[in-house]
């Protein structure tokens, strides 16, 4: 069921019950579409036979009505074998998303809103498969089937859902193989884990094979050969947590953990010699002084770590950071591995799953971008919004000592946002938390880039008297030609001298788009043409800088790793997924020198 179709049948069926929704399951739509994959079309025999299947299991674990912790869990064990052995898919149907919206909408509507009531769209829609109420249980049982065994699916049962995440979802480069989840489930299972903290232990264990992903091709490696291997990691990892905290015990990024016998990847690894930022913590994090004490934040809506980034120089060590989208999480894995990320919709997280975020310094975020109600045309759009409400509730429920929220300049400074802002003031007063509206420019704190960004930082009474923004950098900030001219010169251009010359200002703001919405360009028409006159042409990203053979007096376009120096972003900071996921998480980055500077202001006034 194509993305169009789909929309509106979502944002009906929130409003409606599961006995309603029992009502409109059909067994093929007007709309629906074949995969192009070949092969026989499911019929609707089959299908019924599924949808019988599905509704057995639903109801011995309480559907219509009843739903608890306990038997969703087991509901969705059940369910992941018998969606992987009925459906008969292959890995390229499963990884449409429009078939996982076809069932969710269609077939078993009533079955996806009783497991998940109000549910966020990717549960739905399929925007994410490691999240969809169905397709994230058949990869499941996709990644631990072993063929032949008397019971296929039974490494199911190894691990909990939040343990799956962290195998796939959050951990990418991992969860893609199989034969390598297979060989981390039979090592886990046999592991003396008595008086450990499971969810922790399995998350340092995947940091550590996080590290090897770059030297080793663990899919080239003989099972019995590839879980003697993984024993002594984990068991390394075990051995940490029972000395100490984990992170004080991972080596060096870029470096294995200990003489492995793993086949390296060659040359693929020659490159890879650390994973470290250049942006470092301004004061040393073990000080007893007041002047020189260290804070804690929780960053939601993390994005690839920017504003964590420059938060972490102003003093502020992450205690936990949230973002819904794999590639992000996965970015930060890889350039802060020692980082606690969870990959999940914010709406989704409640404070009781990580009690030790009650009280934190600061709660941070970069929220989606909002539009005014006035603005507002489709249901698709107040998704921002939904995001928006939830930061607020739950700054008001974990209490830290202070926000910091980053926006549109309109939100702070549009009399459209009027309400807006007046709701959030009362929600955060009602908690003991006054808020502070400005509007800051990335250029004034040495950002190469004219980028407007509102802000909002709330302080408890104490804190917020001695509060004030940030003031500009007295120095102007390097031109586009100053930032980029080296990386441009890189391969040899003939145009690189003339080029640096000409681009001789700051850039405009950089757009990261929407996922809704087209792949990765520069931005509007507006936009296109400042890149322009800049030379640079703003159609689309390249993958390399110029070379030899590029005309002199053309326009290259901008890499992604070259829209990341426009942010600021270190130059070793490496960004995962395709290169739409890639563009967009640096487009859609506060530039980590702004993040400090505002991060700064803030720690100021906490050690008043």
């Amino acid at each position: 069921m194509l993305p169009e179709q789909a929309r509106p049948y979502f944002d009906e069926y929130g409003s409606l019950s599961v006995v309603e929704l029992s009502q409109r399951v059909a067994l093929a739509h007007e709309s629906s579409v074949y995969v192009a994959t070949g092969g026989d079309r499911v019929s609707a025999d089959h299908l019924e036979e599924l949808r019988d299947g599905v509704l057995g299991l639903a109801k011995r674990s309480g559907f219509p009505d009843d739903s608890d912790r306990a038997r969703n869990a087991e509901f969705d064990l059940q369910l992941a074998a018998l969606l992987h052995a009925e459906m008969g898919m292959v890995p390229a149907e499963a990884a449409s998303r429009d078939v996982w919206a076809f069932l969710a909408l269609i077939l078993l509507p009533d079955v996806a809103y009783w497991r998940y009531p109000q549910p966020p769209r990717d549960r739905i829609l399929g925007t994410d498969l490691t999240r969809h109420v169905f397709g994230r249980l058949w990869w499941r049982a996709q990644l631990v089937r072993s063929p032949g065994e008397p019971e296929p699916y039974h490494a199911l049962k190894n691990l909990g859902e939040a343990a799956f995440d962290q195998i796939y979802a959050r951990r990418a480069a991992l969860g893609g193989s199989p034969h390598l989840v297979r060989a981390i489930l039979r090592v886990w299972k046999d592991l003396d884990l008595r008086g450990l903290n499971e969810r922790e232990t399995l998350r340092d264990f995947l940091k550590r094979l996080l590290r090897l992903a770059p030297f080793v091709l663990f899919d080239g490696i003989a099972e019995h050969a590839l879980d003697q291997e993984l024993r002594f990691v984990a068991q390394e990892s075990v051995d940490a947590q029972r000395g100490g905290p984990a992170s004080t015990v991972v080596p060096a990024a870029g470096t294995p953990s200990h003489q492995t016998h793993f086949a390296d990847k060659g040359e693929a690894s020659a490159d890879v010699s650390s994973y470290a930022v250049s942006v470092e913590p301004s004061q040393d994090r073990h000080s007893g002084s007041a002047a020189l004490r260290r804070f804690t934040f929780v960053e939601i809506c993390a994005g690839a770590g920017a504003q964590a980034l420059g938060l972490e120089a102003a003093g502020f060590d992450p205690l936990l950071l949230i973002d819904s989208k794999a590639d992000a999480c996965f970015t930060i894995d890889r350039n802060r591995p020692s980082w606690d990320v969870i990959c999940m919709d914010i709406v989704q997280f409640r404070p009781n799953m990580r009690p030790e975020v009650r009280g934190v310094d600061l709660l941070s975020g970069g929220l989606p971008r909002v539009k005014s109600l006035a603005t507002i045309a489709r249901a698709e759009d107040s998704e921002e919004r939904r995001v928006l409400r939830a930061a607020i509730s739950l700054a008001c429920e974990i209490e830290p000592k202070a926000v910091l929220f980053e926006n549109v300049p309109e939100l702070v400074q549009s009399s459209d946002f009027e309400a807006d802002r007046a709701w959030i003031e009362n929600e955060l007063h009602r908690s003991g938390l006054r808020a502070a509206w400005s509007v800051l420019n990335a250029a004034d704190f040495g950002v190469p880039q004219n980028r407007n960004s509102g802000f909002l930082v709330a302080m408890q009474n104490p804190y917020f008297r001695a509060f004030s923004w940030p003031r500009p950098n007295e120095l102007r900030p390097p031109t586009v030609g100053q930032v980029l001219g080296p990386s441009m010169a890189s391969r040899g251009w003939p145009g690189a001298e003339r080029w640096i010359k000409n681009a001789d200002r700051i850039a405009p703001a950089l757009v990261g788009g929407s996922d809704r919405r087209g792949g990765a360009d520069l931005g509007p028409t507006g936009s296109k043409k400042a890149w322009a006159a800049l030379g640079v042409n703003g159609n689309s990203l390249g993958d390399e800088p110029p070379g030899t053979d590029f005309p002199v007096d053309d326009h290259p376009k901008l890499t992604v790793e070259q829209a990341a120096m426009i942010q600021a972003f270190p130059h070793d900071w490496m960004f995962s997924g395709g290169k739409t996921s890639r563009y967009r998480q640096v487009g859609h980055a506060m530039p980590p020198p702004l993040a400090t500077a505002v991060g700064h202001a803030i720690a100021t006034a906490l050690r008043s």
